[in-house]
């Protein structure tokens, strides 16, 4: 390999991906009969192979890593799940004790899918009542908090050292976000907490269809920028708050090596604040081969992945797949109908049909109704088309 080859060849994938539209080309794809592997132009051009080590995000898991399948409700579960869909679509707005109270909104109603409702469910043990407070509650936390303001150019100065990368998937196809603390480049400030929630917002993005859990990768080495590498106990209690309110059931495994004896202390004050369910999907110093195919699991993580963090290269294609992804699944959604409850299987493309296919209808929830649905999926594509 030249020394000139490997840049030459990021120029090319800079200018694929510079070119990539997710307009008009992207809305003309049969919408909803796709598969895991539907072609789509960003994850096309990132399958590519080019010289050198890997530096841009894995689009699909090996053939081998299948998500577990989902367990079938029984008639109880069931029947507490409609109630609880008939409850969120009976909230007129979203509370807000900031000014951001407002009638739900569109993407707020997509989110409100059939497998988001059934992880409040389980979380909260089937109670539908606190089941209906916990869902209000994100809804309020999402807007006052801003999640759907987070964008990639406001998070990158976070992300410059690769503290945090999304790479590959483990063996039953949950994305792998890998936390280094080691690379650590900015000190303590909300906008590091917001960067973790930004970055679980985009292993969403990338879950195949059937999958709702990411793997946690977390490597506590130190580096010689860095010797202490324990979050401090306010903003790891912070990060625990969020990820276990808003986010339920969205932990598959936590995968932790390298840890020093400042960090076991660390986990040993918060430990009181991680819930049960938690505590048993966190492995210390297991072998992290056992749990993601070594092909896809990065050398400074046990694996034989050869991957080099170059936040110019990484960054732009990560952004771009995620917003791929989510126009993609916006215009299934907008195309069914615009339901609440939407299979997320369905919306990400993989065997299941819409829930208004199953149920027959014909219009959709959300409150401006339309009767061209798939214009309004090629607008939606149009808004992130550079």
């Amino acid at each position: 390999m030249s020394a000139a080859s490997v840049p030459n060849g990021e120029a090319q994938l800079e200018k694929k991906l510079a070119d990539v539209s997710l307009g008009e080309d992207k809305a003309n794809v049969p919408i909803g009969t796709a598969t895991s592997t539907q072609p789509s132009s960003v994850a096309a051009s990132l399958r590519e192979k080019t010289a050198g080590p890997l530096k841009t995000p894995i689009v699909d898991p090996v053939e081998s890593a299948v998500p577990n399948p989902p367990a079938t409700l029984t008639a109880e579960q069931q029947s507490k799940y409609e109630s609880l869909l008939e409850t969120v679509k009976s909230w007129e707005e979203v509370p807000s004790t900031t000014g951001r109270n407002g009638p739900v909104t569109e993407s707020e109603i997509m989110w409100l899918s059939k497998e988001c409702l059934l992880r409040y469910l389980r979380a909260t043990k089937w109670h539908t009542a606190d089941a209906a407070k916990r869902v209000l509650g994100t809804l309020t936390w999402r807007r006052e908090y801003g999640v759907e303001d987070l964008t990639g150019d406001a998070m990158s100065p976070e992300n410059e050292t690769g503290k945090q990368l999304i790479l590959g998937y483990d063996i039953a196809a949950r994305p792998c976000q890998y936390l280094n603390p080691g690379r650590q480049n900015t000190e303590p400030s909300p906008r590091q907490v917001q960067h973790l929630v930004f970055m679980v917002e985009q292993s969403i993005q990338l879950m195949v269809p059937g999958q709702e859990t990411l793997a946690l990768l977390i490597n506590f080495k130190s580096s010689k920028s860095r010797s202490n590498t324990a979050p401090g106990i306010g903003q790891g209690r912070e990060v625990l708050n969020i990820l276990q309110t808003h986010y339920p059931e969205r932990l598959g495994r936590a995968l932790i090596i390298n840890v020093p004896w400042v960090v076991w202390g660390f986990f040993k004050l918060i430990t009181p604040f991680i819930d049960p369910l938690t505590k048993e999907k966190l492995k210390f110093n297991d072998n992290m081969r056992l749990h993601v195919p070594p092909q896809q699991l990065w050398k400074e993580f046990q694996g034989d992945l050869d991957f080099e963090y170059d936040h110019d290269v990484y960054w732009p294609a990560l952004i771009k797949l995620c917003e791929e992804k989510h126009s993609e699944q916006r215009a299934r959604w907008v195309k069914a109908g615009k339901h609440y409850g939407e299979s997320e299987i369905y919306m990400r493309g993989g065997d299941a049909s819409s829930v208004g296919s199953v149920t027959g209808q014909e219009t959709g929830d959300a409150p401006d109704d339309t009767d061209d649905t798939l214009e309004k999926g090629k607008e939606a594509l149009e808004t992130v088309k550079e």
